[in-house]
C-alpha cells in the first residue's frame, strides 16, 4: 500500500509499506480522511519523545472496514463506516487501573506510536472503533478524535456560566474548544495573530477577539485555555487571569520547552493550572456532538489533499493557511 511515512526528524517521504492485517480482536481500515495536527508536525521534527522512526503518522481518521479478526468485539463487519479513538491503553499499569488510560506508562496511539492512517489503509483495535452515522462523512467524522480532546479538556477546566475566558489560538483546536465553552455558558475572548482566523472565531460566536494579548489592555478573565503550545502565549494566559482563575494548559509544546509563571501569585491569587493530555472517555461524547449539529465543522475542513501531496500538506499546516488540512488517501481509489 502507499504511505506517508517519516523515516526520520525531517525526513519526510509517500511510499510502499506492507499492507496491515488484523490482529485476532481487531480490524483494517480502507482510510477515507485523516486530518493532520499539530502532534504530527512535532513527530515530523523530532519533538514527540514517544514516536519510533520510521513511522507512518496520523491518528485523526475514519474509514471503511476491510478486514476483520476472528476474535473482534463488537460486531464489526466489512462495509462498516467507522471512526477511531487512537488511544493504546495498556489497561494494567496504575494510571490504567484508575480509570486514567491517558497517563498510561506504557502509552501509545496509533498513529503516535504505531503506524498510523496517512496510507491507503490502517489497522486498529476493534474496540476502538466507533460507527458512523449514515449523515456523517469521512472528513466530517476525521474531526471527531480532536474533538475529543476538545471535550476532555474543558472537563478538566470546567466552564461556568456568564464567565469570562481567554482563548489563545484560534486553529481547529482552538475553534472546537471555543464552541464547547461557549456551549457552556462563557463569553470567549479569542486572540491569535492570524486574522482570518479571527474572522472565523467571530462567526461562531466569539465575544471579542484580538490580534495579541497585548490589545486586550487591562482587561482580566475568569479562566484562560493556551491552544497554541507557545511558552509565550501560556505565559500571557497566565497573566491575563483574574484572582482566583484558572488556566488550561491544552496545546503541544515541544519536550524542553519552559515557561516562566510566578509560584507567589498561584499561591496569593489561588490560580489552579492544569493540563490537559489527549483523550479520556470523551470520543463517544464528541462523536454524539457531532453527529447532532451541535459543532460547526464545514467551516473548519478548509484543505482535502490527496496522499501524495502529504509533504506538502505539512507545510501548508505549518503556513497558517485555512484551519483544517486533510489527507484523503484513497479518494481517487
Amino acid at each position: 500500500m502507499r504511505a506517508a511515512i517519516i523515516e526520520r526528524p525531517g525526513s519526510v517521504t509517500v511510499g510502499e509499506r506492507p499492507d496491515p492485517t488484523p490482529a485476532a480482536d481487531g480490524v483494517v481500515l480502507r482510510v477515507g480522511a485523516c486530518g493532520i495536527c499539530g502532534t504530527d508536525l512535532h513527530i515530523a521534527d523530532g519533538e514527540f519523545p514517544p514516536s519510533p522512526y520510521p513511522l507512518v503518522p496520523g491518528h485523526e481518521f475514519a474509514g471503511e472496514v476491510v478486514a476483520v479478526g476472528p476474535q473482534a468485539p463488537g460486531g464489526l463487519r466489512e462495509g462498516d463506516r467507522v471512526a477511531v479513538d487512537p488511544s493504546l491503553f495498556c489497561g494494567y499499569c496504575e494510571y490504567c487501573r484508575a480509570g486514567r488510560g491517558n497517563l498510561c506508562a506504557n502509552w501509545g496511539a496509533i498513529g503516535d506510536t504505531v503506524d498510523g492512517a496517512f496510507a491507503e489503509y490502517v489497522a486498529a483495535p476493534a474496540v476502538n472503533c466507533h460507527r458512523l452515522p449514515e449523515h456523517v462523512g469521512d472528513r466530517e467524522a476525521a474531526l471527531i478524535e480532536p474533538l475529543s480532546c476538545a471535550v476532555h479538556g474543558v472537563r478538566r477546566i470546567g466552564v461556568h456560566t456568564g464567565e469570562r475566558f481567554l482563548l489563545l489560538g484560534a486553529g481547529t483546536m482552538g475553534l472546537l474548544l471555543q464552541q464547547l465553552l461557549q456551549q457552556g455558558g462563557a463569553q470567549v475572548t479569542v486572540v491569535d495573530r492570524n486574522t482570518e482566523r479571527l474572522k472565523l472565531a467571530k462567526a461562531l460566536g466569539a465575544a471579542a477577539t484580538a490580534a495579541d494579548t497585548a490589545d486586550l489592555g487591562d482587561e482580566r478573565f475568569d479562566a484562560a485555555a493556551d491552544a497554541t503550545g507557545a511558552p509565550a502565549a501560556i505565559e500571557a494566559a497566565f497573566w491575563a487571569l483574574r484572582r482566583g482563575g484558572r488556566l488550561l494548559v491544552f496545546g503541544v509544546a515541544p519536550d524542553d520547552a519552559r515557561v516562566s509563571l510566578s509560584p507567589f501569585r498561584m499561591y496569593n491569587d489561588e490560580i489552579t493550572v492544569v493540563g490537559s493530555m489527549a483523550v479520556l472517555h470523551s470520543y463517544g461524547a464528541a462523536l454524539d456532538l457531532l453527529a447532532a449539529g451541535r459543532v460547526r465543522t464545514d467551516e473548519l475542513l478548509t484543505h482535502a489533499l490527496p496522499l501524495a501531496e502529504f509533504p506538502g500538506a505539512l507545510d501548508l499546516m505549518r503556513s497558517g493557511a485555512g484551519v483544517k488540512v486533510q489527507v484523503l488517501p484513497t479518494a481517487s481509489a
